[in-house]
């Protein structure tokens, strides 16, 4: 029977053939990173959809360690009541946060040790403590006893090499390389993060943030909006991720190139995913449009609802007067109590307060589901 060993391989950098197919999406993801994403949809609606992407990107992730928890479900969530949360709502909340942090911060901070112990006290506050230990205490520590990788043959070092194999891997993304190298660099470094497994429990989600880390500090930003988190693109096949990083964990060569050209495959597809949702007739004919006619077939929208509905998505803005041809020769007071109707249930929201203007909602629960079948029938759901 084998048991698995620590086997150490030195951290440097590898250089790809020209002719290679890593290469190639090198060049891919460097034109990525410096096209310029903009929307034209309007203000509003796109901060609803990147806030439904931050629920959805936080479950993509946490699937990736087992945790089963249902999208429908964390939008259910009591938020009042921290307490009466279960541990796998609490963990994705927490994942939330911790982007939110990143992103609050990153322009400011260099990525080090203390910015990655601080990641991880995030991502584990308020959960339970495992069998043995108490989890707020290790928060931010490194481990303290020697540790297994369920399914892995590899062993990570032991607890005196963490300290000094940490220093070598962020000096390593410290190093001056010309920017080409910045992916693989990247890549390389996630790999040896889940290698060396600093921490007793949470190594997954802290790489997967850490990554995400360095990717905004590598220019991939849409304007001031995060809509995915790239890393989530390794839970579209979480058997695949492992394997992945299981072939580079001896250290050889091949091994770590698989590894690389895994991820940046993933990451690529990830975020030109951002440039589809950033496309507004895209937005509306794929995901909006079939959202609502999704959700008038469920019966959660009447035939008059669904019809305004999809006015609102076409002219963004809509007021009373864009509603006549649906209503005929009523007159314009019995038009505008129907707009109040679905204003008051939540369906048109004004542009600002005191507006006399709307835009969909798109979070609101008669359409939330319509969005989310679109988004799966699309490919961007785990």
């Amino acid at each position: 029977m084998l048991y698995p060993e620590f086997r150490p391989y030195p951290l440097e950098l590898i250089v790809p053939p020209f002719e290679s197919e890593i290469t190639d999406l090198i060049i891919d993801m460097d034109h990525l990173r410096k096209k310029e994403i903009r929307t034209d949809t309007h203000p509003v609606v796109f901060k609803q959809l990147v806030e439904l992407f931050h629920i959805v990107e936080g479950v993509a992730s946490a699937r990736i360690e087992g945790n089963n928890t249902q999208i429908l479900e964390l939008l259910q969530a009591d938020l009042g009541q921290q307490s009466s949360l279960s541990e796998g709502v609490k963990e994705i909340r927490n994942l939330e946060n911790t982007l939110s942090f990143i992103d609050a911060v990153i322009d400011k901070r260099h990525i080090d040790i203390s910015f990655t112990r601080e990641i991880h006290k995030l991502i584990m506050e308020g959960l339970q403590p495992p069998p043995m230990g108490d989890v707020d205490e290790r928060a931010g520590l490194f481990r303290q006893g020697e540790v297994g990788i369920a399914k892995s043959s590899h062993l990570p070092p032991p607890t005196w090499e963490i300290n000094r194999l940490m220093d070598e891997l962020f000096q390593f993304l410290d190093q001056r390389h010309p920017s080409k190298y910045d992916f693989i660099k990247s890549a390389i470094a996630h790999h040896r993060f889940v290698w060396i497994h600093p921490f007793a429990n949470g190594n997954g989600r802290t790489v997967r943030m850490l990554t995400y880390a360095i990717l905004i500090k590598q220019g991939f930003r849409v304007n001031t909006w995060r809509i995915l988190n790239p890393a989530s693109a390794f839970c579209m096949d979480r058997n695949l991720y492992y394997e992945s990083l299981s072939k580079a964990d001896t250290g050889l060569h091949d091994g770590i190139m698989e590894w690389c050209l895994y991820m940046l495959n993933s990451l690529r597809a990830e975020i030109e995913k951002i440039d589809r949702l950033s496309d507004t007739f895209y937005l509306s004919s794929k995901i909006f449009i079939p959202a609502i006619d999704y959700s008038y077939q469920k019966k959660f929208l009447s035939e008059i609802e669904s019809r305004i509905l999809k006015i609102a998505v076409d002219k963004q803005l809509v007021q009373a007067s864009d509603f006549k041809e649906i209503f005929g020769n009523k007159l314009p007071q019995e038009i505008s109590r129907q707009i109040r109707k679905l204003r008051d249930i939540d369906l048109l929201i004004p542009e600002y307060e005191g507006a006399r203007k709307y835009v969909i909602n798109i979070r609101n629960d008669m359409l939330r589901s319509g969005i989310l079948n679109a988004l799966d029938r699309e490919g961007f759901l785990p």
